[in-house]
């Protein structure tokens, strides 16, 4: 995990040109997307070993949301998850040492690492997409980091984020973030925002854990 400092991050949403400013708190971030033998190691499942250092994919927010418990339970700490058996509402405790998907605040802001460009470097030196990647995904790591030492913030797989979309209209729709080898190279930006149903997965589609500090 990576200290990331506190801070101030601005975001926007392209659909209806509103932009904002987010205060935020000194937080913890995987240096790495989920990868395979870190998730078969917390589930108990299998896969094979070419694919063991590789984001793990096809993974809903839902299930996002269970593996972050289920890591904190093994690890003895405080879960951030509570979930409503009748509702299926997900309530964050976000003061719990537990393990959380990051906010999509706390994300970009480490994504740009201090930064203010669109990416933190020259796109084929830093991510996996759709004009390098020969149409899969790749051994997480493999690209340069950023400044602050985090691997495939953009390209190889998006990544769930804690936030709901817009309510009022997605309803429950939740926001993925940095795009994938199977993106257009304008797809993989610090500010570039996406959402989906949080029971969605598809193969390029993964997330990166979180803790609060």
């Amino acid at each position: 995990m990576v200290k990331n400092p506190a801070g101030e991050v601005q975001l926007r949403d392209d659909r209806t040109k509103r932009f904002w400013t987010t205060e935020l708190k000194p937080f913890s971030l995987a240096q790495y997307p989920l990868t395979m033998d870190v998730y078969c190691a917390i589930t108990g499942k299998t896969s094979s070993r070419d694919r063991n250092r590789m984001p793990v994919v096809n993974i809903s927010w839902n299930e996002a949301i269970y593996i972050c418990n289920l890591l904190s339970q093994r690890e003895g700490l405080d879960e951030c998850y509570t979930i409503d058996a009748d509702s299926d509402e997900v309530v964050c405790n976000w003061t719990s040492n537990g393990y959380r998907l990051p906010s999509e605040a706390e994300w970009q802001y480490a994504c740009k690492a201090g930064t203010v460009g669109y990416r933190y470097g020259e796109i084929d030196s830093i991510a996996w997409y759709r004009g390098n990647s020969k149409g899969d995904v790749h051994d997480a790591g493999t690209k340069k980091p950023n400044a602050w030492g985090l691997y495939d913030m953009l390209g190889n797989v998006w990544e769930w984020c804690w936030d709901l979309y817009d309510e009022n209209v997605y309803g429950t729709y939740r926001i993925f973030r940095g795009g994938s080898w199977a993106e257009e190279e304008r797809g993989c930006g610090a500010t570039c925002r996406r959402r989906s149903h949080p029971s969605f997965c598809i193969d390029d589609l993964g997330f990166r854990l979180a803790r609060s500090l």
